[in-house]
């Protein structure tokens, strides 16, 4: 299945939707949708459809290739405690026909991927166009998210990623096999030796439950929408366990420097943070960063996008590793 995703030209991406628009056709066959229309999405880590019915509106198909069914229970078992405890609209599964919010599809050759519904979130992505208001909810809405995190109780066999040290060691190895794509040799160095100083940090930080638990994990600014001008979450194929900080760091990396504050100064209206934070958020931006270039190095469609933000990550890389702030105007935010 993996194979699917290996794109290297337009005509391999409308070959791979049409094998999966195949079987999110053969999985909404277990569901009880009212006379659905189906197109596609996106393709990323996993491939979506948008699902439109008369009565019921919107629903969003995931086809999942490389997780097994307990991370996909894993995540929707969260999204259902999020969806109780949280004022916020948030994605939810549907059940399909036998009860199940995941669905087994059997392919030609013997494997088979699964398949999630879920309840599609009413919203707009804002991009440039987001207010001093709007980027201090976001704050807001991250701070909601960690409050209610820890009170989780953990079901039977839940089986979420770890974003830590593991996991950005396998990002720098991804990094390693296709950086020559957008860095040079030199850049590369520089990568490396914040890595290393990414990881000596990571290794000193302790785990309780005032920074560390279940986090959405990739909530930056395309996985916001607003709706009479308050964000929702949105996309937690990323959630699993790590620190809060970690975070922060992927929803202010899009953002201006001014703006950032305005996160902070949102988030810490509910939750506040405590001793060196900022150090450890600057740590935690820069691990996010590599880890999206490690993300998006092998993907073709991809380069040239990751090649014009590098005027901006290395000098980025390079006020890090002199321990020079960068993150936002002042030093602190006050």
């Amino acid at each position: 299945m993996t194979k699917l995703f290996q794109l290297n030209s337009e005509d391999d991406m409308e070959k791979v939707v049409a094998q999966f628009q195949q079987i999110a056709q053969k999985a909404l066959q277990e569901y009880d949708l009212d006379g659905e229309h189906i197109r596609f999405n996106q393709l990323s880590d996993t491939c979506t459809f948008v699902i439109e019915t008369e009565k019921d509106g919107d629903y969003l198909l995931r086809i999942h290739a490389n997780k097994n069914r307990n991370e996909i229970d894993s995540e929707l078992a969260w999204l259902s405690y999020l969806h109780e405890k949280m004022d916020v609209a948030i994605p939810k599964g549907v059940e399909c026909r036998n009860g199940s919010k995941t669905v087994s599809i059997e392919l030609a050759n013997g494997d088979c991927v699964f398949v999630s519904v879920m309840c599609w979130v009413e919203g707009e992505h804002v991009d440039e166009k987001i207010t001093e208001e709007q980027v201090y909810k976001e704050g807001v809405l991250l701070a909601k998210l960690h409050t209610v995190s820890p009170d989780f109780q953990l079901p039977p066999e839940f089986a979420r990623p770890i974003w830590g040290e593991d996991s950005f060691k396998q990002s720098m190895t991804r990094l390693a096999e296709h950086y020559h794509r957008f860095l040079t040799d030199e850049e590369f160095e520089l990568y490396q030796l914040a890595a290393d100083k990414i990881l000596t940090g990571l290794s000193k930080l302790d785990k309780n439950s005032s920074n560390y638990g279940i986090i959405h994990g990739d909530l930056h600014q395309g996985n916001i929408v607003f709706h009479n001008g308050d964000p929702r979450p949105i996309d937690f194929g990323r959630c699993g366990f790590g620190y809060y900080l970690y975070d922060i760091a992927h929803t202010i990396l899009g953002l201006f420097p001014a703006q950032r504050e305005l996160v902070m100064k949102g988030y810490e209206s509910l939750r506040k943070l405590e001793g060196d934070w900022l150090s450890k958020l600057e740590s935690f931006a820069v691990m996010v960063m590599i880890e999206n270039y490690s993300h998006h190095a092998s993907d073709p469609r991809e380069t040239e996008g990751v090649k014009k933000e590098q005027p901006y990550a290395i000098p980025m890389v390079k006020n890090y590793l002199n321990g020079k702030s960068f993150l936002f105007p002042s030093k602190a935010v006050k």
